[in-house]
């Protein structure tokens, strides 16, 4: 798994409890995903068709410097499905998973588009 992407968990990033909000944990992710699936696809339109099973494993304090890894599963004839993993740099501890995200390839009218990668 590659991880190329790093978060630094600022005040606004926390939720009432005090540790990282999961809608922009997912917020980073979605946008990780799009940048990665467009430059593995060489297209610049993608979008979600599919995301598995999210499982928050570790909270986040503030201060945690996060990163995201990317891990390409298989290649559909309009779609490219990934896992990802979350987790913090100091410590190396998994923040959260996803089994299973499927990325589709889109044409000018945001219609599936043959990708012709694999």
């Amino acid at each position: 798994m590659t991880f190329d992407t790093r978060r630094w968990v600022k005040p606004q990033d926390l939720n009432p409890s005090g540790t990282l909000f999961g809608g922009r944990i997912l917020a980073w992710i979605d946008e990780e995903i799009g940048i990665y699936t467009s430059i593995q696809l060489e297209t610049p339109r993608t979008a979600v068709r599919h995301m598995g099973a999210i499982n928050f494993v570790h909270p986040v304090q503030l201060g945690a410097i996060i990163e995201i890894g990317m891990e390409v599963q298989q290649f559909g004839n309009t779609s490219i499905t990934l896992s990802c993993c979350v987790r913090d740099t100091h410590t190396h501890k998994t923040i959260l998973t996803i089994d299973r995200i499927v990325m589709v390839a889109l044409d000018a009218q945001g219609n599936p588009e043959i990708h012709g990668k694999n």
